[in-house]
């Protein structure tokens, strides 16, 4: 056991002195070390219930014949950082927990790890870590929130209190009832309700085999999560003993299901990030191209919030993600499991329980649930929902309004800035000119909210949340703090936008673009210290998944 290194032999006296300092046996030190690596925060909803969950995980260590130890790792709220400069530190902190978990773990010798996430970019961290390290790992996600009531009507954080402000804004709705939404959205624990990033990853999460079935869609508050969270510290002494390592289970076989599977539920774009950079910490590369090649040829069978009317907890009932697995059972590829199942054998093995939430006979769209573009703007690629577009909105042209910033964007449209027949162009919000590559859910949902998602596109070097919902085209590459395309465009420019034909275009000539360029004035970082200016010198592309080198 890695283990051995610091609690076998004479030398290692002092190592084991200040291990019984922390209230082992001399019994324990036989047995494997696990470390739980747990982003329990009281900020962050989705992971207040993570104190409960670590005990049902130490129990299930115990059980199995191991040690654990739980560290803590940091969590972001993307819905409480957002729209201000807390969101600059979201994507940020992925390679942070990246990092945190490999020094704790190697500097520990830990033999297995238990991966307790749940929102939107610990999950990939935490993956990131496991393909890195490569010592036998479980994740464990805390799950979703149930949806909340008012008027007799389900609702959730993002499609009713974000959307509302638009609405408030457009005179739609009384402040009364903006708080009274407030107030009703988010009814308790959990990640947020609809197919958003934390849901999203934790349903690939587990298509990628990392996490047991049925992790994936059970809810926060229930008892099949804590059973889940027993169990995986069960498994993890059963991998440890058998050597059952995560780019065991990584492999690019297990990255295709998981995109043909994101593409079937209409997942969130931030994958479209994340399972590259988890991919590149597995010694594999995924391209953009992957991504469309899958979605063209994968329907979209299922579609929750922001998209669709459905939400996790109806996901959950209908089978979870082993339904959507036999859903797409044709298109998977075999794929080892922590559970010691072939995903192809996992999907077989299923049902579905409700038609009218997984939907194989008539699917929502034909097509996946992301569409990647390229054109003059975005020569290296560009991420779009398309899941989330209305058919009218797909094929649009309009005139640029075009912003250094998110913040600037934001004051336009709720003075009422912007109108019909235009595409706000928010850039310098990309990896390095964020710097963090902020999401951009305030003013996607501003823009529903007041009626404008289907007459009124918004592209950006930046990226959206799960919830974005209309023709919001994001990860433009190379990013205008990189020279690229997006830095030439001027107010008043005619864009073009063809999500069927995969394309984004200005009109402008090549040549415009390059003299263009040449004279523009970079603005200043918006951050100068600390570790997001460090981040902003070593970060790359959106293309590339954000990766730091």
């Amino acid at each position: 056991m890695r283990s051995d290194q610091v609690k076998k032999g004479v030398l290692r006296v002092p190592n084991r002195c200040l291990l019984y300092s922390t209230g082992i046996s001399p019994n324990d030190m036989s047995k494997p070390f696990i470390g739980i690596a747990s982003s329990f925060s009281d900020l962050v909803p989705g992971h207040i219930t993570m104190r409960d969950l670590e005990r049902y995980i130490e129990r299930g260590i115990a059980a199995g014949g191991g040690v654990p130890f739980i560290f803590g790792v940091p969590a972001v709220c993307d819905g409480i950082a957002m729209g201000h400069s807390g969101m600059h530190y979201s994507l940020g902190s992925r390679e942070i927990i990246a990092d945190m978990i490999e020094l704790v773990a190697n500097a520990h010798r830990l033999d297995g790890l238990v991966l307790l996430s749940n929102c939107d970019k610990i999950t990939p961290g935490m993956l990131m870590a496991a393909a890195r390290l490569n010592i036998p790992s479980v994740l464990v996600t805390a799950g979703a929130m149930m949806t909340g009531m008012y008027e007799k009507k389900k609702r959730s954080m993002v499609r009713d209190t974000f959307e509302a402000v638009g609405q408030y804004q457009a005179g739609k709705i009384t402040e009364q009832k903006l708080l009274e939404l407030e107030m009703a959205a988010c009814p308790g624990a959990g990640s947020c309700q609809g197919m958003y990033t934390a849901n999203t990853m934790a349903c690939l999460t587990e298509t990628m085999g990392m996490s047991l079935q049925g992790c994936g869609t059970a809810l926060a508050v229930s008892a099949k999560k804590k059973r889940i969270a027993y169990e995986s510290g069960i498994k993890i002494i059963e991998l440890v003993r058998k050597d059952v390592k995560p780019c065991d289970i990584l492999t690019l076989n297990a990255f295709k299901n998981a995109i043909t599977v994101d593409m079937a539920l209409g997942g969130s774009t931030n994958t479209v990030l994340h399972l590259p950079a988890i991919a590149n910490e597995a010694g594999i590369k995924l391209s953009l191209e992957l991504f469309d090649e899958i979605s063209k040829s994968t329907p979209q069978v299922v579609c929750l919030e922001p998209a669709g009317d459905y939400y996790m907890e109806d996901l959950d009932n209908a089978g979870g993600v082993s339904a959507v697995l036999l859903a797409v059972k044709d298109a998977l590829t075999h794929s080892e499991t922590v559970t010691g199942i072939d995903i192809v054998e996992i999907a077989k093995s299923s049902k579905i329980l409700d038609e009218d939430v997984i939907r194989v006979k008539n699917p929502y769209k034909l097509e996946g649930g992301i569409a990647v573009l390229r054109g003059n703007i975005a020569p290296d690629g560009c991420v779009v929902k398309q899941a989330a577009v209305s058919e009218k909105m797909k094929v649009f042209s309009g005139k640029a309004r075009v912003f250094n910033s998110e913040d600037d964007a934001m004051k336009a449209i709720l003075n009422g800035k912007i109108v019909h027949g235009d595409i706000v162009v928010i850039r310098y919000e990309g990896p390095s000119g964020g710097p963090g590559m902020r999401e951009m859910l305030s003013p996607t949902s501003a823009l529903h909210g007041m009626g404008l998602s289907d007459s009124v596109a918004l592209l950006t070097d930046g990226r959206f949340s799960g919830g974005t919902r209309g023709p919001c085209i994001g990860h433009i590459s190379p990013e205008a703090m990189a020279d690229g395309a997006i830095a030439a465009i001027n107010e008043g420019d005619i864009i073009n936008i063809d999500i069927p034909k995969r394309m984004l275009n200005v009109e402008l000539t090549e040549e415009t673009i390059k003299a263009r360029l040449l004279m523009v004035v970079k603005p200043e970082p918006k951050i100068k210290t600390g570790y997001m200016a460090r981040y902003a010198r070593l970060v790359q592309s959106a293309d590339t998944g954000a990766i730091l080198k």
